[in-house]
């Protein structure tokens, strides 16, 4: 049998995605499936009644606090992902385009920096700058700006979309630099070649050719920013709670599992609904553009 695999080039295939493969079954697909299988069942208190019902998604479905958490987390998680995106372009953008080859590296190094320290750290980071007393308030009284200190810029959503832009930067800087760089510059040249514009050459040429890197950062800034729990709870205060920390008061304080994996299980749907979405309208995009 084991030379029969090793044999052909198909069996060296698989026996070469088969230890991933497993890997991800037992850690992605069995977690998966066990949470959607407990939202199908109910729990009172310590008692786990696994009879197939519907209860907890019509629970989700007729109170308006549900619908109301998954609405607000999705608008923090959209603007994250255009804030993120609109400032991590022109990084990505100078460090490919005006940026020395061999000193690239060492931009690149800068980028990751703040990896470095745990994410805990810098959700507290900004809750310094960001507080009543904070950097930000005790600059803008020293320099006359304002008499007292500013409210809106922490325990609120503002707060919570200001610290998560900042924490997947890098996520969205990377993948638009990679993007960039494969871009052939004989390509720009022709553009300029022929009478177009230098921001026309960036709208017609760049940009186009840039779009994988800029759905890969998207998708990679959306997706995680509606599941983050750390910082709503440490950055929104009441007003900007997201449905993750609901799902974390369902399992953790509440103790109904199976109400929390349901609002899992919704809040994956939406996210993976607008996610295919947004594929799907840039490929005809580009498409319409060909």
């Amino acid at each position: 049998m084991w030379q029969k695999l090793t044999s052909t080039e198909g069996g060296r295939g698989l026996l070469l995605i088969s230890p991933p493969f497993f890997y991800a079954l037992v850690l992605l697909a069995v977690p998966l499936g066990a949470i959607v299988l407990f939202s199908f069942w109910t729990q009172d208190f310590m008692n786990l009644d696994t009879t197939f019902t519907l209860n907890n998604y019509r629970e989700i479905v007729e109170k308006p606090i549900y619908g109301a958490l998954l609405q607000r987390s999705l608008y923090v998680s959209a603007s994250v992902t255009l804030v993120t995106v609109l400032l991590a372009f022109p990084v990505a953008y100078f460090v490919s385009f005006h940026v020395r080859p061999e000193r690239k590296s060492l931009w690149l190094f800068l980028i990751t920096i703040p990896f470095w320290t745990s994410y805990l750290i810098r959700v507290f980071l900004w809750k310094v700058i960001l507080g009543y007393n904070g950097v930000i308030n005790s600059g803008l009284m020293k320099i006359g700006l304002i008499d007292e200190p500013l409210t809106f810029i922490l325990y609120n959503v503002n707060a919570v979309i200001i610290t998560l832009a900042h924490a997947f930067a890098p996520f969205a800087i990377l993948p638009i630099f990679v993007a960039l760089e494969k871009i052939d510059r004989s390509l720009l040249e022709a553009s300029q070649d022929l009478g177009e514009s230098k921001l026309m050459t960036f709208l017609r040429v760049t940009l186009p050719l840039s779009m994988p890197g800029l759905v890969a950062a998207v998708l990679i800034v959306f997706i995680p920013t509606i599941g983050d729990y750390v910082t709503p709870e440490l950055m929104g205060g009441a007003g900007g709670k997201l449905i993750a920390n609901m799902i974390q008061t369902q399992f953790l304080a509440l103790n109904n599992a199976p109400l929390g994996a349901a609002l899992a299980v919704v809040a994956m749907i939406s996210v993976t609904a607008i996610s295919l979405a947004f594929v799907l309208l840039n490929i005809r995009w580009l498409k319409g553009r060909s």
